[in-house]
């Protein structure tokens, strides 16, 4: 739901009880978006650091766990 500015300073509260129980609500000003309220929670939620792709990568299973076994056949011959 989008807010105008005027009506979400005269219904704050519940602007805020929406955010907490819809999601995001956008304020607007002379019909252009200005701010968006979020709940607390989101916002944290939001704001977590990120990992980079090493990080993503290194953070996968150990492979080394899993009962994996390369076959010990020597390589094809290849016409060259």
């Amino acid at each position: 739901m989008a807010w105008q500015l005027q009506e979400a300073k005269q219904r704050f509260s519940e602007l805020v009880r929406r955010a907490e129980s819809e999601g995001p609500q956008m304020v607007t000003r002379n019909g252009r978006e200005v701010v968006v309220v979020v709940a607390a929670e989101e916002f944290h939620r939001e704001q977590r650091p990120k990992m980079d792709f090493k990080e993503f990568l290194m953070s996968g299973p150990d492979f080394d766990l899993l009962d994996i076994e390369r076959a010990k056949d020597m390589p094809r011959e290849i016409d060259w």
